[in-house]
């Protein structure tokens, strides 16, 4: 079973990693000033994550139970883990892994050098 804390050490561990509070309530990890996961800064609330995930995939992981289309993004292929029960901690972190690698590939050769990605 995931949690919330290990996906933050996770995400803040990636090189050029950095975040900041959007909306007032969501903790959102970005690379480049492009975002790759989005969770919740309230532990009052449900936890839960959001990432971007490969064309490919985005239909197999939104069919696990635990998991759905990310509100606002999912035609950006984001994926919405609602229940991180349903997701080990070692699955969770090459999920985010992933979404960083495929944010920072969208950034300039330039802005990848600088982040030292």
């Amino acid at each position: 079973m995931a949690t919330l804390a290990k996906a933050r050490s996770a995400c803040r561990a990636l090189p050029g990693a950095t975040s900041d509070v959007k909306w007032g309530a969501d903790l959102v990890f970005s690379v480049g000033g492009k975002m790759f996961a989005v969770m919740p800064d309230n532990p009052k609330e449900p936890p839960s994550i959001s990432f971007k995930v490969d064309d490919e995939r985005f239909l197999e992981l939104t069919d696990r139970e635990g998991f759905e289309p990310a509100p606002y993004l999912a035609r950006a292929r984001w994926v919405l883990v609602r229940d991180l029960k349903k997701v080990s901690d070692a699955e969770l972190k090459a999920l985010i892994t992933r979404s960083h690698l495929l944010i920072a590939s969208k950034l300039s050769g330039k802005a990848r050098q600088a982040l030292g990605i």
